[in-house]
């Protein structure tokens, strides 16, 4: 174990200080990352898997990983080895989250409504699964094939009849993904998995790989790195995409009432990811930020990735925010738009009830962030970078599109059609209100 050093993780103390969205932001903003310089780093290399496939595919994972990744498709028999050599305790850990996600994807599945507005006039809506969807699990710092399940369960749920799989090529296994992220589709069912990674294979998703006999897909989902958030952004039009989910992020919500020791191992478990992540902690009581400050030196001192966290929390994007009350945390909470919240308060629900920015919401001293990477049943592919004030979370309802279907009969359209021929009058467009009442023309 090293010896406990102090954790300089900064203070921000807002206490009687108004502020808005844009000084929350500037005051504790995200690692420095510039998707658009991203975007235009990575636009040769789209271009290169377009037009050149698999040899594109095969030059950036040599040039960059070390590694050939050919065959880029993952064998039955590879998929069934790696299933084989599953120790039975993760096999037992993965089934698990397996069944808590179905349960939870099954139970948030859209249902199809109709509206009946007056005799013979009825709207209906109904949800189309996109007919196929590639699936990017990462790889980096970490293997995730808690990400497998997180994004194949939903897609199966929703009935997506084609699913691909993309992980990276992995040099400590011969140049192919990891082991547990195979044995984990193979579980799912996942036949079609790549071993590709990184903006390449985003654009083999929207571009297809003729050498393999791979076609391009509709959707896009997963998360990954800047570079996959840029390739995401640049492709968006070929392809949909779930959201453009970066470096992970945790802001924890807590009074005088909270846990330090557990806040500071929960502040911790997500600078873990990289020395990007965000790790923030909005209080009104000076004592507890002091007192989790204090904790943290000896938890750094101890976990598996000193280095990686002490310099995520040594960061820029980390900090302890000081408030003059709740209500002024509550406030920095919407206005940071946090991909993971944590609530530690003496009432949680009436804080929660007042959270409108979030892309998961964990409460109490008993839900940590770590429940909802693995067990919880909720999803951990999440908005980042405040794109939870107006995005969401991967769930089936991504893989859904809604339609809606308008059945009129001659009774529903008739006593509408002057007002419709108003309408389009009014708008300059007549020929819109002829279209209707030349129905009714004797």
């Amino acid at each position: 174990m090293n010896e406990p050093i102090p954790v300089n993780l900064r203070v921000v103390d807002l206490r009687g200080q108004s502020f808005d969205s844009a000084q929350v932001n500037r005051l504790v903003p995200r690692a420095s990352v510039d998707i658009t310089q991203a975007v235009e780093q990575i636009r040769p290399l789209l271009e290169d898997v377009r037009t050149l496939g698999e040899s594109a595919i095969v030059d950036v994972t040599l040039t960059r990983d070390g590694v050939d990744p050919r065959p880029l498709r993952v064998t039955e028999e590879e998929l069934r080895r790696a299933e084989a050599e599953l120790s039975p305790e993760l096999r037992r850990a993965i089934e698990e989250s397996i069944e808590r996600v179905f349960k939870v994807s099954r139970a948030t599945l859209p249902q199809d409504t109709s509206v009946t507005l007056a005799e013979g006039a009825v709207v209906h809506q109904r949800w189309q699964p996109v007919d196929s969807v590639g699936l990017y699990v990462p790889g980096g710092k970490a293997v995730y094939p808690s990400s497998v399940i997180m994004n194949v369960i939903p897609a199966q749920v929703a009935g997506v009849e084609r699913l691909a799989l993309a992980s990276p090529a992995q040099k400590e296994f011969n140049g192919r993904p990891h082991p547990t992220v195979l044995a984990t589709a193979s579980i799912l069912g996942v036949k079609d998995v790549f071993c590709m990674g990184g903006p390449a294979a985003v654009a083999a998703f929207a571009y297809g790989i003729k050498q393999i006999d791979f076609e391009p897909v509709s959707l896009v989902t997963g998360p990954g790195n800047i570079y996959v958030a840029a390739a995401k952004r640049a492709l968006r039009g070929a392809i949909g995409i779930d959201s453009e989910a970066g470096t992970t992020e945790i802001l924890i919500l807590a009074d005088e009432s909270a846990n330090a020791r557990f806040i500071a191992y929960d502040l911790v478990s997500q600078a873990e990811h990289d020395e990007a992540a965000a790790s923030v902690l909005v209080t009104d009581s000076e004592a507890l930020a002091h007192a989790v400050i204090n904790e943290l030196a000896a938890i750094v001192a101890s976990t598996s990735h000193t280095e990686r966290v002490r310099t995520a929390l040594e960061g820029q994007q980390s900090a302890v925010v000081l408030v003059s009350s709740l209500t002024d945390a509550i406030k920095f909470t919407n206005h940071y738009a946090t991909e993971h919240l944590e609530i530690h308060t003496s009432d949680n629900q009436a804080a929660l009830d007042a959270i409108t920015n979030a892309g998961a919401i964990f409460l109490g001293e008993y839900s940590p962030v770590s429940l909802g990477d693995y067990m919880a049943g909720s999803n951990h592919v999440l908005p980042t970078g405040q794109q939870a004030k107006f995005g969401a979370g991967l769930g089936v309802h991504t893989f859904l599109r809604a339609q809606q279907v308008i059945d009129y009969q001659k009774s529903g359209l008739e006593p509408i059609a002057k007002m419709v021929a108003d309408f389009a009058e009014s708008e300059g467009l007549p020929g819109h209100g002829d279209a209707v009442t030349a129905r009714f023309d004797r």
